[in-house]
């Protein structure tokens, strides 16, 4: 036994990942006693500018738009009572196949035993039970996703620490009812074409390959509010719209694929710190 803390370790792409896979577990645990360790590798700058204007347009500052990104962040953190925020900083890639995936100093760019040696000096300060990121494609594709998931492996791999290891997914059937619910907010919403709708049949998994179900029902006032905090980013934050009582009704159990286990835990569970408590 120890005195130190149990820890929860996620590790983000972007400002505001943390809300929308990780909110609910987040406020859970620290309402729990735990300590959870948020650490988010980009600074954001690909983001919306104030008033909506996107990256590339003339008017986009993206000097203002990571100090703006920052702040929220750290808003986000206070609704969701992170014990700890550290920030990697490095520049936003935007998505797969913009030029600023090319941009010197993107993460996407940074050598993934760069970025992995610092977060490994981040785990064993931290010592996490727990580390929660993204799969091998980063849930869709985003390359700063991609790489956040490559440095996190990497990082486990270089210290002698065995937390639980758990990234995040999504049950195809809640993402077909994501599809039904953004149809009834957005009736003018063009069908998107075959190939398009393949590739967001593949996002997640199957609901009988999910073995990791938490129930965060009671905390998704907070993760909603946690969302909200990302003000600049409301256009492209789809669940903002549902208003907070159809967002808790459909986002209230978050889900995980459990990669490593050095506990024995049984599956399915319905706690990440299943075996360690």
């Amino acid at each position: 036994m120890t005195d130190r803390p149990l820890t929860l370790m996620a590790v983000h792409a972007h400002p505001d990942d943390e809300a929308t896979g990780t909110g609910g577990v987040l406020a859970r645990y620290a309402a729990e006693g735990i300590r959870t360790v948020l650490v988010t590798c980009t600074d954001g700058g690909c983001g919306d500018g104030p008033g909506g204007v996107k990256p590339g347009d003339a008017g986009h500052d993206p000097a203002a738009v990571v100090l703006m990104r920052r702040q929220e962040l750290e808003a986000s953190c206070e609704v969701l009572k992170v014990s700890d925020l550290e920030t990697l900083d490095y520049a936003d890639s935007g998505m797969m196949g913009w030029p600023s995936n090319k941009a010197p100093g993107a993460f996407w760019q940074t050598p993934v035993e760069e970025g992995a040696a610092r977060l490994a000096e981040l785990m064993r300060h931290y010592q996490p039970d727990v580390v929660v990121t993204y799969d091998e494609n980063g849930f869709y594709g985003h390359p700063d996703h991609i790489q956040a998931h490559r440095i996190t492996m990497a990082a486990l791999e270089m210290t002698e620490l065995t937390p639980k290891v758990y990234w995040t997914t999504m049950p195809r059937s809640m993402m077909r009812r994501f599809g039904e619910i953004m149809r009834e907010f957005n009736e003018d919403m063009p069908e998107p074409d075959p190939a398009e709708a393949a590739a967001m049949a593949e996002i997640g998994l199957p609901d009988d390959e999910i073995f990791t179900w938490v129930d965060t029902t009671p905390f998704s006032g907070q993760k909603f509010d946690a969302l909200a905090a990302h003000a600049s980013q409301g256009e492209n934050i789809f669940f903002l719209k549902m208003g907070k009582e159809k967002f808790g009704e459909l986002m209230g159990v978050e889900t995980f694929v459990r990669v490593k286990d050095a506990t024995g835990a049984a599956v399915p569970e319905n706690d990440l710190f299943a075996g360690l408590r």
